[in-house]
C-alpha cells in the first residue's frame, strides 16, 4: 500500500509532467502563429499597390550591364523614381535573405516569390554597384536567398 506522501509525490509529478506537456504544445502552436505571422506580413508587404508598381517598373527595366543601367536610369544610388523601385524590391528581399540567413523564418515562407526572376534582372546592376560603390555586402542577403533556393531546387530536383 501506498502512504499519503508516497501519494502526493506522484500526483505532483503527474501535474510537472502535465504542466510540460501543455508547455510543449503552447510552444508549438506559438510557434506555427510566429511563422504565419511571418508569412502573412511578407505577402501583404509584396502585395501591397505601392511594391507591386516598384516590382513592375523593375521588371520592365531594360539594360545589358552596369554600365547601361547607368547610361538609361542614372547611378543606383541617385534619386529617381527607376532607383527607388530598385531599392524597395532589393531590400525586401534582402530582409527575406537575412531571416532566412539567421534561421527566424523558413524557406518555404517566400519559396513562392518571383526572386529567382527577379535576381536574374538585378544580378548586373548589383554585382556592378558593389564594385563603383566599394560596397561589397550590397544586397548579399538577397544573393543568399536565391543560392538557397537554388539548393533547394536541386534537392527536390534529386528526389524526383
Amino acid at each position: 500500500m501506498l502512504d499519503i506522501p508516497s501519494v502526493s509525490a506522484i500526483i505532483a509529478s503527474l501535474g510537472v509532467l502535465i504542466g510540460v506537456v501543455f508547455t510543449v504544445l503552447e510552444v508549438r502552436s506559438l510557434a506555427k502563429t510566429r511563422r504565419t505571422d511571418m508569412l502573412w506580413r511578407l505577402y501583404s508587404s509584396f502585395n501591397s499597390k505601392e511594391y507591386l508598381e516598384a516590382w513592375l517598373k523593375v521588371w520592365n527595366l531594360e539594360f545589358e550591364d552596369y554600365n547601361d543601367y547607368v547610361n538609361k536610369y542614372g547611378l543606383p544610388f541617385s534619386e529617381t523614381s527607376v532607383n527607388v523601385a530598385v531599392g524597395m524590391v532589393c531590400n525586401l528581399f534582402e530582409g527575406a535573405g537575412t531571416l532566412i540567413e539567421k534561421r527566424l523564418i523558413d524557406l518555404d515562407i517566400v519559396s513562392l516569390l518571383p526572386i529567382g526572376l527577379t535576381w536574374k534582372k538585378i544580378k548586373p546592376l548589383a554585382e556592378g554597384a558593389r564594385k563603383q560603390y566599394n560596397q561589397p555586402g550590397l544586397w548579399v542577403g538577397f544573393e543568399y536567398l536565391v543560392n538557397e533556393l537554388q539548393k533547394r531546387e536541386q534537392q527536390i530536383a534529386k528526389i524526383q
